[in-house]
This record gives C-alpha cells, sequence and structure tokens, in this order.
C-alpha cells in the first residue's frame, strides 16, 4: 500500500468503467486535466501503460484490466472498513448508490427514501435512473450497490430477490365517445383507439408492446413521450388513451380526468432487489435493501 493514492486508483477505475476522462472527472467533481494528473501519477508509480486510447474511448489495457479487478476488491475493502468502524459510532453512515426506474423513483421511492433519512441522517443515498440493462452494467462494473429493477435479470453474477407485483392498466379520458371503456381492456380494444404509449427503448413500452404482440397485434401509438406525467395529461386532454404502470396511478383512481381499467389479459410485471452476488452488505446497504424488500409487504 506505501505509495498507492487510493484518489488516483479511483479515477483509473472510474475512466476504464465510463471510457471517458471528461465523463469520470463529472463524476469525481473534477476537472478533466486533474482526473489526467491522477491517472498519470498512478501509471509512473505502477511503472506500467494502465490505458489507452481507441476511437474516441478510452479502454484499460491488459495490466489495466488486471488493475481493475484488484480496485474494485480495494473499493469494496476500504467499504468494508468504513462499515465496520461505523459500528463504533453512534448509527448508520456511509454512501449508497441505488438504481431505479423512473416510474419507481417517482411513485414509489420517496416515502421510503424520507423514512431512511429519518432514521439514519449520516447515510447518504445517491438515486439514480435508468434502464434494466444499463443498471446491470452499473452493478456488474461496481457503479452502483443495488438496483430496484424489472424481472427478468439476465446473467448468473446478480443476488436477485423478488419484491413485488405491479399491475399495468389502461387509461381514458372521461368523456371517451368513441366507443363505450370495456371494463379490461384487450389489445384489440386498444388498436380500436389512438394510443399514447411511453417512448421505445424503455422496459415499460416493451412489456406493452409484448403483452398486445401474445394477442397477434401491434400498437401503433400516435404519441410516444418519455414522462408518465405527459401521458396522464396528454389523456386526460382527450387525445387518446394509454398504459402505464399502475404504481404511477394509484393517486388517480379517483381524478375525474382519467377512467382507469384493467388490462385483459392480466399484464403484471415483477419488481426485485438485485445486488451483485460478491457485494459487501454493509450497515448502511443493508438498511436499504431491507426497506425495499418491504415495499412487497402490501402485495
Amino acid at each position: 500500500m506505501r505509495g498507492l493514492n487510493l484518489d488516483h486508483l479511483r479515477a483509473f477505475a472510474d475512466v476504464a468503467e465510463l471510457g471517458s476522462f471528461s465523463a469520470a472527472a463529472e463524476r469525481l467533481n473534477l476537472t478533466q486535466p486533474a482526473v489526467s494528473l491522477q491517472v498519470r501519477q498512478l501509471e509512473q508509480r505502477l511503472r506500467v501503460k494502465l490505458l489507452e486510447r481507441t476511437g474516441r474511448r478510452s479502454i484499460p489495457t491488459a495490466a489495466g484490466l488486471v488493475l481493475l479487478e484488484h480496485a474494485r476488491r480495494i473499493d469494496a475493502a476500504v467499504i468494508g472498513a468504513f462499515d465496520a468502524l461505523a459500528e463504533h459510532a453512534s448509527g448508520v453512515a456511509g454512501r449508497v448508490r441505488l438504481g431505479t426506474g423512473a416510474t419507481a423513483c417517482t411513485y414509489l421511492l420517496p416515502p421510503l427514501l424520507r423514512a431512511l433519512r429519518t432514521r439514519f441522517p449520516g447515510l447518504e443515498i445517491v438515486v439514480s435512473t435508468g434502464n434494466t440493462t444499463e443498471m446491470l452494467r452499473l452493478l456488474e462494473n461496481n457503479g452502483l450497490d443495488v438496483a430496484f429493477a424489472t424481472l427478468p435479470i439476465p446473467g448468473r453474477g446478480f443476488q436477485v430477490t423478488p419484491v413485488m407485483d405491479d399491475e399495468f392498466m389502461a387509461i381514458f379520458p372521461p368523456d371517451e365517445d368513441r366507443a363505450p371503456v370495456p371494463d379490461a381492456v384487450t389489445p384489440d380494444a386498444l388498436v380500436a383507439r389512438p394510443t399514447v404509449l411511453y417512448e421505445p427503448g424503455a422496459n415499460t413500452r416493451r412489456i406493452v408492446d409484448d403483452w398486445a404482440a401474445r394477442g397477434g397485434l401491434t400498437l401503433r401509438p400516435i404519441m410516444q413521450l418519455g414522462s408518465v406525467e405527459a401521458i396522464k395529461e396528454i389523456v386526460a386532454a382527450g387525445l387518446g388513451c394509454g398504459v402505464l404502470p399502475g404504481m404511477a396511478l394509484r393517486g388517480d383512481r379517483t381524478d375525474p380526468r382519467l377512467t382507469v381499467r384493467p388490462l385483459a389479459p392480466p399484464l403484471i410485471r415483477k419488481l426485485a432487489v438485485v445486488l451483485r452476488h460478491d457485494k459487501p452488505l454493509t450497515r448502511g446497504l443493508r438498511a436499504v435493501v431491507d426497506g425495499l424488500q418491504g415495499l412487497g409487504g402490501g402485495g
């Protein structure tokens, strides 16, 4: 350990993970020249080239890949050391990086995050949103500590704990006059109406498209939006109907601007807590994981 600077090691690992000095600088809240200097000093200390340019990306050399594996273990060991010391102090401290989808972040997690902050004021929880593929990549590279994501979760390197079911629902404007709104909405019923869906590429959209495809149909939306609230407003304005996760509609069942109906056949996604198998469970991370798993208590 003599002469090894952990900040230099962190800078190298972030550049290797993100493929960019500028992206690593943004994550570390440093300037790009500062990150470049830290990596250069680490290379001088170890007497090997750690990164090389390939096109517009910076990728690890063979020596860099070896160091990257050690860097991840060192990072885990440092976190474990701080956690062990925290046991000699009052409360839970440290930082937990949580990744989740935008819908869960907006409509499900705020009460939990508020409760955790109240209970553990010394615990910093950094939340980022993204699709499942991106979250799993960050988990693999130790860019996240835990994810709350939609099943299925590919790969054998993850510990997956199913937590809750989230049933998708169809929404209509209250003065729907094209045809009576059915008690349960089939793919045929949606195809017959102008539909507003989430934008392509997101899990929410893929799940709905797969549901329609199992009925032999393809939904052709008139609008594709990246915001659940925007979809609600478009539907409430009478411009079409939509399909959204049930958790995004918990406060809208009595909204006079929207008519909410279940789908037929039912469409349910399963949400799970995802960790790397080898992820050390610090006290702070355990508190977050326990809180996420407790979300399934109501069903």
